[in-house]
């Protein structure tokens, strides 16, 4: 896909850039903490999954400053409540059991991923998109297999940390790609 060059377009293809850098550092020693500890529900797996969206919460008004040049943030703050709801609906699952963790992580995933899928079909014309629309849709369909492992005879957590993987390889690539609506003028 051919990018714009605009100012406003190359400076938040910029700070997006490092952002999605960030998010791939993030998600992948989040995910192999996560698997080191949550084997079992304890204080300190129900502590990185909290932290999970609330990273998300950082990382989307990072985004939201960033893209005012660009497009209007409000599909960004809505995720900020969104991640700021499911880091509370963790913290209270966590006294529940694995599957209440599950099916909040699982809601979160569905209405994250959407929002993830529109913001970066709204921002196609920037260029380095086409993995957050997909890795929007993948977690479209991971929450709803979170809901239904939720169900399951012995639910795990790990299953739920599978899923920062995938998200992270999505930001790295995207982040790659950003590189030439960066560096246009």
């Amino acid at each position: 896909m051919t990018t714009v060059a605009t100012p406003g377009i190359s400076t938040t293809a910029s700070a997006l850039r490092r952002l999605y850098f960030v998010r791939f550092a993030f998600a992948i020693v989040w995910a192999g903490l996560a698997f080191a500890v949550a084997k079992d529900l304890n204080p300190l797996a129900v502590t990185l999954f909290v932290i999970y969206p609330l990273f998300d919460v950082a990382a989307a008004i990072v985004d939201a400053r960033a893209s005012r040049a660009t497009g209007s943030p409000a599909l960004l703050y809505a995720n900020i409540a969104v991640s700021l709801l499911a880091a509370i609906g963790l913290a209270v699952a966590g006294t529940s059991g694995i599957p209440a963790m599950l099916q909040v992580w699982g809601a979160w995933a569905i209405v994250a991923g959407l929002i993830q899928l529109v913001v970066g079909a709204t921002r196609r014309k920037m260029g380095g998109q086409w993995p957050m629309i997909i890795s929007g849709g993948i977690s479209v369909l991971a929450g709803g297999s979170f809901l239904a492992a939720a169900s399951a005879e012995s639910p795990a957590l790990t299953n739920a940390i599978g899923y920062a993987i995938p998200g992270a390889i999505f930001f790295l690539i995207s982040a790659i790609r950003l590189g030439r609506a960066a560096k246009a003028n």
